[in-house]
């Protein structure tokens, strides 16, 4: 078990580092000079000269990189090229929203995706499991950003029921409640066709066990081998597809905060991307990423615990 989890944890952090590498590239590969942004056209070469220094700007690529990586693993993520605060401080203010909204819509999801997949299922090629396969396909393929307009014109704009600007008054549960139903909704919908599928895929493949069968052969109730014997092995690989939704979560609320207009990760990535802002990206990336790989790893590590088949092996 410990080898395994050594090889996953090294396995993963080489996943950041090579995830920072192709970021640090990509970045300093976009036209624009971060340095005449930042200071704008009136600059004298003198001063952007000392700016440069004083960012490493004006050193090579790859001398700039091993800066960056030498400052990640002291925890120093950089300053701001406009306000010069830090961008640890800066994320730190926007995360909390992110996790709070990436949380809300993947439990959302899974607590109305994992029992109809359980009832697809238990009744499969039925009328609800035909109906369930369509609802499921369908949230899955309208997007987020589509699901979060027709949101707001028919809660907020037609029934007037739902807020639509902000996150809610700082220190008003709430009212910050109350904000979260509308992009939660949205951003989740589309969790709930993924994880109704993996459930009922999981589940018919658990139900044709042996064990299953002997259990209904002995004559034990039907909903007693349901939640008692198949779920509970059905639902190992869903605690993995919940790890990936929530971590994918963390990035892909960008469409939800900014028509929300929400803090977050994703909305400040989007705004420091159009400003060049390079030091705020790659914080904002390198923590997203992060976050990632450890909650992958966390939900991994559940289910290799869990399973006693795959647990036996490590």
């Amino acid at each position: 078990m410990w080898s395994y989890l050594l090889k996953r944890i090294l396995l993963s952090v080489l996943i950041v580092f090579l995830a920072i590498l192709a970021l640090f590239i990509t970045l300093h590969s976009i036209p624009g000079d971060p340095i005449s942004i930042a200071l704008g056209p009136r600059a004298t070469p003198e001063i952007q000269a000392e700016y440069a220094a004083r960012m490493h700007l004006d050193k090579p690529l790859y001398h700039q990189f091993v800066i960056f990586i030498g400052n990640v693993i002291k925890g120093d993520l950089g300053n701001d090229l406009f306000s010069n605060r830090s961008v640890l401080l800066i994320l730190s203010e926007q995360l909390p929203y992110t996790i709070v909204l990436a949380i809300t819509a993947i439990g959302w999801s899974a607590l109305i995706g994992i029992p109809l997949g359980c009832l697809s299922a238990v009744k499969p090629n039925s009328l609800l499991d035909k109906i369930t396969g369509i609802v499921s396909v369908g949230t899955i393929a309208i997007p987020s950003f589509l699901v979060s307009i027709w949101a707001i014109l028919i809660f907020s704009v037609g029934l007037k029921w739902l807020p639509v600007i902000g996150a809610g008054e700082p220190g008003d549960f709430g009212d910050q409640i109350y904000h979260l139903i509308l992009p939660a909704f949205a951003v989740g919908l589309g969790w709930v066709g993924y994880l109704a599928r993996m459930v009922r895929a999981s589940m018919l493949e658990v139900m044709s066990e042996n064990y299953i069968r002997s259990a209904n052969a002995f004559g034990l109730k039907s909903r007693t081998i349901i939640f008692r014997y198949a779920l509970k092995v059905a639902i190992l690989p869903t605690i993995t597809l919940i790890g990936v939704g929530f971590g994918a979560l963390l990035s892909g609320t960008v469409f939800a905060e900014i028509i929300f207009s929400r803090p977050g990760i994703g909305k400040i990535i989007y705004n420091m991307v159009l400003a060049r802002n390079f030091p705020v990206i790659q914080g904002a990336v390198l923590i997203t990423i992060g976050m990632y790989v450890i909650v992958t790893l966390i939900a991994d590590l559940i289910v290799s615990w869990l399973d006693p088949r795959v647990r036996d092996t490590l």
